[in-house]
């Protein structure tokens, strides 16, 4: 029982604010030492170093580059100014056109905070003034800003390619089915609440000095160069040309091309840019290896052979095990962040799923897809703080609890479709 003792010490720690990396790097010293001494952690430097040679999560911080460049040459605000203007004379179209650029900064960017706080500072003034109920337009960003964790290129599916050992490329494939369907219905909320309610999202009063000719042409412009490094970046690994670490490469470089074209290019950003990625990969990289050590005491303990015999008892078998595993990945991201799940739950879980049959392709999205609720879950998700941080002092904290709370039951029912629907998507639930 030391292993699930020592689980419910880290998760009591974590609750109570302590730093992720170090609570479970200290708390897998204390059992480890208790449990067998030091020699027990005599091979660290060895499964350090195999985390350090990781072809795989060389892509984490390529990625986290090439997004914090794109998020500094004023992508998000050209794209929402663009797309505000094609789609604001619709009602609820400021909220559709949110929608639509948080895909494409899902797509092209893939940081979740710089993409709330963009579009919470550019398009939540815009939609206030325009007299926007105060719950959609702060829900409305919120789910566009989290898109990034489901749409490719995504952080979380490389980290669980790698957790699970599976191609990062398939990932990316397989998630780009239920991406469009979550963008889908959240397009579909917005037309069926303002249908109703009109006065929640009224139309903006049409600009006549743009013609409408205009209009989609400044659409088009800002709009293409964001989708044509999407294209590339996503193009070459799904037809084999480049690996995800090599097209994370190519990302980079294009969104410094992206950065010329906008004009924004400079040293100076390039510069700040590095520092904000080594800053974002080391905290992905400390936690890492402190869930390395937690993972190795967890395992000697004998902590993973008895929750897998006890899960692999439960009714129901491989959907009872699948229904547990849900919720237990949806409660826990109430309270701690995707990073932690995914390296300390998720190793936890996959020889259980693997035991009983489940395709793993399957259950990564299913994984993917939760995770992205837990940032709009209350109280502790990030986009709700992201948003809160920029928002004008008469959002109340409370306006986005109860904004997000449609678009998180959004998000479950797309959870539950590719549970009891796997066939939509391409996938299956079993090898």
């Amino acid at each position: 029982m030391i292993g699930m003792i020592m689980f419910l010490v880290a998760l009591f720690m974590l609750m109570l604010g302590f730093p992720v990396a170090f609570t479970f790097g200290g708390v897998a010293l204390f059992f480890g030492v208790f449990a067998e001494g030091m020699e027990l952690f005599a091979f660290m430097p060895y499964r350090i170093m195999s985390v350090m040679h990781n072809t795989v999560l060389m892509a984490v911080p390529l990625f986290i580059f090439m997004g914090v460049v794109l998020q500094r040459t004023r992508l998000a605000e050209q794209l929402l100014t663009s797309m505000g203007r094609l789609f604001g004379g619709l009602p609820g179209g400021l909220a559709i056109s949110t929608i639509l650029v948080g895909a494409l900064l899902a797509a092209s960017t893939g940081v979740v905070g710089a993409s709330v706080v963009a579009m919470g500072l550019i398009s939540l003034p815009v939609m206030l003034a325009h007299k926007y109920d105060k719950r959609l337009a702060t829900g409305t960003i919120c789910a566009a800003g989290t898109l990034g964790q489901i749409v490719p290129p995504s952080i979380i599916l490389i980290i669980l390619g790698d957790v699970l050992g599976l191609p990062v490329g398939d990932l990316f494939k397989a998630a780009v089915g239920p991406g469009v369907v979550l963008i889908g219905l959240y397009i579909v909320y917005i037309l069926v609440m303002t249908r109703f309610k009109p006065e929640t999202a009224p139309a903006m009063p049409k600009d006549n000095s743009v013609s409408r000719k205009k209009e989609i042409m400044n659409a088009l412009l800002a709009i293409i160069p964001p989708l044509a490094l999407i294209v590339i970046v996503l193009g070459s690994i799904f037809t084999g040309i480049a690996t995800p670490t090599e097209s994370s490469a190519l990302g980079g470089v294009g969104a410094i091309i992206l950065a010329i074209i906008y004009r924004q290019f400079s040293f100076q950003m390039v510069w700040d840019a590095s520092k904000d990625t080594v800053k974002v990969t080391a905290m992905v990289f400390a936690i890492l290896i402190g869930a390395t050590a937690f993972s190795m005491v967890f395992s000697y303990t004998g902590g993973d052979y008895l929750l897998e015999e006890w899960m692999l008892a439960l009714p129901g078998e491989k959907w009872g095990f699948i229904i547990l595993a849900m919720l237990v990945i949806m409660v826990l991201g109430f309270f701690i962040d995707f990073v932690e799940i995914s390296f300390i739950i998720v190793p936890i879980l996959a020889p259980v799923a693997e035991a009983l049959g489940i395709n793993m392709l399957w259950f990564a999205i299913l994984i993917a897809m939760n995770l992205q609720t837990s940032f709009l879950t209350p109280p502790f998700g990030f986009s709700l703080f992201y948003l809160k941080g920029v928002a004008p002092p008469n959002v109340r904290t409370v306006d986005i609890y109860k904004g997000v709370l449609p678009f998180i039951l959004l998000q479950v029912l797309v959870l539950a479709m590719i549970v009891v629907f796997p066939e939509w998507f391409g996938m299956s639930s079993s090898y």
